[in-house]
This record gives structure tokens, sequence and C-alpha cells, in this order.
């Protein structure tokens, strides 16, 4: 059965102070994850983490290469990869204990999701907090 977002998860998530693992999140200025990342920091209060191959730093923020180098707790994983690669980061933020799973607008994996319900975490998909923010009054 194909995934639905379920309205409530989408506004706990973005009006509960957490931390954000934002998957695909480095220093190139041309990609979506920057200013999103930078959305979720100034407009909704969220501590983010960066994870990107390099492990840049990003928005002063200290940069990891993997989910699992991160220390401490982590809320949400925002994944801003592939549809192809996605599986791997969603069985990751399982395996790290993350409370839930946000893919981004066009990024779609059924089986993975399927996974991380599962498992017991929140799972959003195939949109973004910057768009779905405002219809939330945020």
């Amino acid at each position: 059965m194909a995934h639905s977002n379920d309205p409530e998860v989408i506004r706990t998530l973005l009006t509960t102070p957490a931390r954000w693992a934002v998957v695909g999140l480095s220093n190139n200025p041309r990609r979506a994850a920057v200013g999103v990342s930078r959305f979720l920091i100034d407009h909704l209060g969220m501590d983010v983490v960066p994870v990107s191959l390099k492990g840049d730093d990003v928005h002063g923020r200290k940069g990891y290469q993997r989910l699992a180098d991160i220390p401490g707790d982590i809320d949400v994983v925002d994944c801003f990869v592939n549809s192809s690669k996605v599986g791997a980061v969603v069985d990751q933020a399982i395996e790290v204990g993350a409370k839930a799973v946000w893919l981004q607008l066009g990024v779609i994996d059924e089986a993975a999701v399927e996974r991380a319900k599962a498992a017991g975490l929140d799972v959003v998909m195939n949109t973004c907090p910057a768009i779905e923010a405002p219809g939330l009054g945020l």
C-alpha cells in the first residue's frame, strides 16, 4: 500500500523542537538542502546536524559523514538523497534510533518507508518542511 503522509505527524515534527540530521547537506549553495536547513534553523528553531559524504560543516555547525558518527540522539533524519540511495539512509536512521525520517520532495522509496514504520519511526515522504510549514501557519 502506498504511503500517505499524516498531517498530524507533519504538524508535530515541524512544531516540536528537535535535532534534525540533514543528510545531503553540504556547502554547495545550489543544493536545496542548504536553504531548507537554514529554514529549519531560522524559522522553526530546529537544531540541525549536517551529514554529507565529505562531512562538511554548514551554517557554523559541525558536519558528519554518517549518522552513526553523530554523538547524542537524533530526532529526525531529513533525507536529501536520490531515491535509489535513500533506503540505506533510512536503515541507518533505524539503527541509530532516530524517531522519524523525512524524505524530501521527489525522494520516494515505499519499501524503506515500510521498514521505518515497522521499526516505529514517524515517516513523511515526498514533501518539504518549507512547503508544509506555511500551510500550518509557521
